[in-house]
Formats: structure tokens, sequence, C-alpha cells
């Protein structure tokens, strides 16, 4: 029988879920507001947190500054695609670690997990160097296979996990059948999995929309996604904090309305699995 949870304890709970969460999402709430203030007014202080002149003007230069749509694009075309790219390597490789026997299963994926402790600083001027000799830098294709690599590991540790929670018997039962590998994979083991790819696509779009490091190191002008975009406010005069905080605000937009939107998937995914 479940335990009955008291009105004052729930109450409580409560409280400090939505505490904890305000605090995490202030600085995002703080970057907004600041979006809408004068310069003068966002360096002021004490800092005002509602009662300013709101004002679009930070808006409307950093439109005229910058071509929003382009890095909007690039940001687009190289986190969707990095997910994608790996998701096709990530399915069949997860499958093979979860269903076929081995006894290096958890080493392999451990020395994946490892390749994301290396500081990418270590590795930068060797990819900088192959990707100006193949023609790959500032390009779309170069950042897409950069973050493909990249964020693999994850993507197959996540599969992985989703993939040893559904029943052998039922691949069992469709070879018996007659399905080949390919409908195997493609017509049983998807399907069934669709929750925990989902979650798993959604966190990696997240990951690859927010990388800075590589995106700005291997980007000028032509390829270069919001992340670029932002940093483009850091000027030798200073930090303009108003129109920072606008771009910024452009830049991630997007991806906190498409993580609403997605919220309930994204949970659902990460949570495929615990409860039998």
């Amino acid at each position: 029988m479940a335990r009955a949870v008291s009105t004052n304890r729930k109450i409580t709970v409560t409280v400090i879920a939505w505490s904890i969460g305000f605090l995490i999402f202030f600085p995002i709430l703080w970057t907004i507001l600041t979006s809408f203030k004068t310069e003068a007014e966002a360096i002021a202080s004490p800092p005002s947190f509602l009662f300013f002149e709101w004002t679009t003007e930070n808006y409307g230069i950093v439109m005229e500054r910058s071509n929003y749509f382009l890095h909007f694009m690039n940001s687009v075309v190289i986190s969707v695609g990095s997910t994608l790219i790996g998701l096709l390597i990530a399915v069949p490789a997860a499958w093979s670690m979860a269903f076929v026997p081995g006894k290096n299963t958890k080493n392999v994926l451990m020395w994946m997990l490892s390749t994301k402790m290396l500081p990418p600083v270590g590795v930068l001027i060797p990819i900088y160097l192959i990707f100006k000799n193949v023609g790959l830098l500032d390009t779309r294709t170069g950042l897409v296979i950069v973050l493909t690599l990249i964020n693999l590991p994850i993507i197959i540790w996540m599969l992985y996990t989703y993939f040893k929670e559904i029943p052998v018997d039922i691949l069992e039962a469709a070879r018996m059948d007659g399905a080949n590998l390919r409908n195997e994979i493609i017509y049983i083991l998807t399907p069934m999995a669709v929750p925990g790819i989902a979650s798993t696509m959604l966190l990696n779009i997240i990951l690859a929309w927010n990388e800075a490091f590589w995106t700005l190191n291997l980007t000028a002008a032509n390829a270069a996604p919001l992340t670029a975009f932002i940093a483009s406010y850091s000027s030798p005069e200073g930090l303009f904090y108003a129109k920072l905080s606008a771009a910024s605000t452009m830049a991630i937009a997007p991806i906190l309305i498409m993580g609403w939107f997605s919220q309930k998937q994204l949970v659902r995914g990460l949570t495929f699995g615990a409860v039998k």
C-alpha cells in the first residue's frame, strides 16, 4: 500500500521545487528584461527589475547590425544535421551493444564516455589545421562533422540504456518470423524505442545548439551559428549589456520554445524504462 503524503509535505515540496526552478530560470529572465532596457539602465546601480523605461531599440539595432536569420539557419542546420547523422550511426551501434553478447560492452561504453573528458582545447590545433587543409573551415559541413563526433558517445550511451529495457524475446520472435537485421532494427526495435530516441534527439539538438567552443574557433562568417552571433557583441570598447542581452534573447528563444513544447516528450523519454 502506498504511503499517504500529508498536505503540509506536499506544500513544502511544491514551494521548494518552485523556488529551485525560479533560481535556475532567473538568469534567463534577467537577460530578457535587460534586453528591453537602455544601456544606461542596464548598468545602473542598484538595478531596476520591472520599473524602468521599456524599449525595443536594442532589438532593432541588433537586426540592423547582424544577419540574424543567417546565424539562425546555420544553428538549425548544424544542430539538426549533427543529431540526425549521430542517430543513424548510434542506433545500430547501440543495438549491437544491447543485444549482441559480448564481454567488453561496458568497457567500450566507458571508453566512449571518457572521450568527453578530454579538454577540447587539447585537440583544437590539429582539427583546425585539418579543416583548413581540406577546406572545411567555416563551413556547415565541418561543424556538422565535429558536433556529430562530439555528441556521438552521449547518443550511443542513451540509446543503449533505452534498448536494454526492450525484451529480447520480442526481437527473437521477429527473427523466427523471418525478419532480417535491417527489418529488425527499422520495424521492430526503433518503433518500440521512439520515446527514448525522441528524447535523445531533443537533448542532443540542445547540446549542439549551445555549443560555443568549436563554433567560435572553426567559423568566421559563412557558417557562424547563433553562439558566434552572441559573441560578436563583445567588443574591445566594452560590453554593451542591453544589446548583448537582446542578442542572447534572440539566440535562446528558439531553443526555449522548442524545449517548452517538447518537455513532456523529453521527460517521458528520460524516464523510459524507469518504471515497469
